[in-house]
């Protein structure tokens, strides 16, 4: 489906809508905190939040715009393994490779290779998304960032 700049399906249907709805739902289910829009920086209502302004010796909030576009790589991983080449060169359709998660654990949740959160797999209208059960605090961020 093509997409154009308003994020917007030709027709005028809003891809993302689905999601909005489903994010909503939950938090109205188990009063999680709406998510937050990366364009406004509140939560995901179209309109700016006072609360997610920074204050005092942070950042400006004109200055953080200049980045907000900037493209990452977020990916959730599964689990990983370590296996010899000659595994590798053995796989085949149907091959299975056993995974160092077990199965019901949270996924993690990366940017650019660094753990941000955890979540759990949902599916809405056939796609998968992943829900967010534990984000990982930025001082910890940092902590692990500096451990290298």
């Amino acid at each position: 489906m093509a997409i154009d700049q308003n994020n917007e399906a030709p027709g005028g249907d809003d891809p993302f809508s689905d999601w909005a709805e489903a994010l909503e739902e939950q938090k109205q289910v188990d009063g999680t905190p709406a998510p937050l829009d990366s364009e406004q920086g509140g939560p995901l209502t179209g309109k700016p939040s006072s609360a997610y302004a920074p204050t005092g010796t942070e950042v400006p909030v004109n200055d953080i715009n200049m980045v907000l576009d900037i493209p990452v790589q977020l990916s959730v991983e599964l689990g990983r393994t370590k296996v010899p080449i000659k595994y590798i060169l053995q796989l085949a359709q149907g091959s299975v490779v056993e995974l160092d998660a077990l199965a019901g654990e949270p996924m993690d949740v990366l940017v650019n290779g660094y753990l941000i959160a955890q979540g759990e797999v949902v599916v809405v209208n056939d796609k998968f998304g992943i829900r967010l059960t534990d984000v990982v605090t930025p001082s910890e961020r940092l902590r692990r960032v500096s451990r290298g």
